[in-house]
């Protein structure tokens, strides 16, 4: 019978090498991220005094995306099946990804002695690290699956909330309402199909202890209340989970109010929401930067950054010509302004993305390319013919290998591909005729 010990941190001295307690770093939409991109949680050296001082909207301010439903049918019926409306939920059989039966729900890892299991027990969701170094005497630590960071795509990763049930109506004073949230150690990784540390876990440690910091939910939630210190404790009924409308298009109890008025606006008068298409270019691709943008320094609270604001004075935006290396991980919107594309056109990221809808194919984006581009005017046409003219994102923004982001299994680094937003020239990218599927 296996002698498991319910502890929240560990106590006692074990073979397995115990990890630091750091800063977690999650998941973009189905992406394992590293701690460089949010791991900075403090606002610092602002040089915007209001906007450092800035404290959130309150929760009425905020309608909620069944408000939305009503009158923006489409897109309440597209956009739940979306990477960022899915970026967190809470754990089902449908979101959690992994495998958690038995004999395919077990990492191991480079302490023969030490394996983490995952378990589903009453319908909750469990990870435990397990000890073996004395078999007589196993020793377990376990935490549930509280909430599911990521689309899936690339990868799946779990938190859990330490510390006592919420209290009904959050309060500063209240311990019920206090509580903290981490990243549990392991991770699924779709590609292999596979459970992975992770990021930034080191192999064959036990550890449960990274937290979940402001920023983190800056970009997998769309709203919450800190209830800092520690920085990562949170009113628990407080998480609005994944990206919901309000967090682009702005709080929207004030439109849905005015809309449901004796007199509601007609068209093209001020409707107290944001929309998108109304905003100067930098302005709506600052919206994308907030989460988009790579390792930046917060300058001002998490969640006071509202979509027509100058991002530039809420966070300090690493940029291309920087030392700190721009990735293809999450620096979408720093290789986008590098091309040339971008700098002689007024594109946007909303020119190629609808963030209303699904989008899988890469193949499907080529049609925006050809808006500016000849087909027959790619060095590639004599070979490939008109094939050329569905190919434009595989040559051009080529998936490449991940260089900040990966993750730890059976002593190896896992790195993935991701696609690279620096549209250009790639003598090495190669599009293969007929039957290729561009994604």
């Amino acid at each position: 019978m296996l002698d498991v010990h319910l502890r929240k941190s560990i106590g006692s001295p074990l073979k397995a090498k115990l990890f630091p307690v750091a800063f977690a770093c999650l998941l973009l939409p189905g992406v394992l991220a590293l701690s460089a991109d949010c791991q900075d949680t403090q606002p610092r050296g602002a040089s915007h005094a209001s906007v450092s001082e800035r404290q959130p909207p309150p929760p009425s301010a905020y309608a909620g995306d069944a408000s939305c439903a009503g009158c923006h049918k489409e897109q309440a019926a597209s956009y739940p099946l979306t990477a960022h409306h899915l970026t967190s939920e809470l754990p089902s059989e449908t979101s959690v990804g992994g495998n958690f039966n038995p004999g395919a729900n077990v990492l191991h890892t480079a302490v023969p002695e030490l394996t983490y299991e995952m378990t589903v027990r009453d319908g909750r969701y469990f990870e435990t690290a397990v000890m073996r170094d004395d078999p007589a005497h196993p020793i377990a630590v376990t935490e549930p699956v509280d909430i599911v960071v990521g689309a899936g795509r690339k990868a799946k990763t779990y938190l859990y909330w330490r510390g006592d049930q919420p209290a009904e109506a959050p309060s500063a004073t209240s311990d019920a309402a206090i509580n903290q949230l981490f990243e549990l150690p392991v991770s699924f990784w779709t590609e292999t199909q596979k459970w992975v540390y992770s990021p930034s876990y080191e192999d064959g440690t036990i550890n449960f202890d990274r937290a979940v910091v402001p920023r983190c939910l800056d970009c997998h939630a769309s709203y919450f209340q800190s209830l800092a210190p520690p920085v990562n404790r949170f009113a628990r009924n407080s998480l609005v989970l994944g990206i919901t409308c309000e967090k682009c298009h702005g709080p929207g109890r004030a439109h849905v109010d005015l809309m449901n008025s004796k007199n509601p606006p007609s068209h093209g008068q001020p409707m107290a929401i944001v929309k998108l298409t109304d905003l100067p270019r930098d302005r709506q691709v600052d919206i994308c930067a907030l989460c988009h943008a790579g390792a930046v320094r917060p300058l001002a609270p998490s969640l006071t950054f509202l979509p027509g604001d100058e991002i530039d004075k809420f966070l300090r935006i690493t940029d291309e010509k920087s030392d700190f290396p721009v990735d293809v991980h999450s620096h979408q919107v720093q290789l986008l302004k590098s091309s040339r594309c971008y700098r002689s056109s007024q594109m946007t990221c909303s020119t190629c993305h609808n963030v209303h809808t699904p989008q899988r194919d890469a193949d499907a984006f080529s049609p925006y390319c050809l808006n500016c581009h000849q087909p027959a005017k790619c060095g590639k046409f004599a070979t490939m013919g008109a094939q050329i003219a569905g190919k434009c994102i595989t040559c051009h923004m080529p998936l490449q290998r991940s260089v900040v982001l990966f993750s730890e299994v059976d002593g190896q680094e896992l790195h993935p591909t991701v696609r690279n937003h620096h549209i250009g020239i790639y003598p090495e990218a190669t599009a293969t005729p007929k039957s290729a599927s561009g994604r």
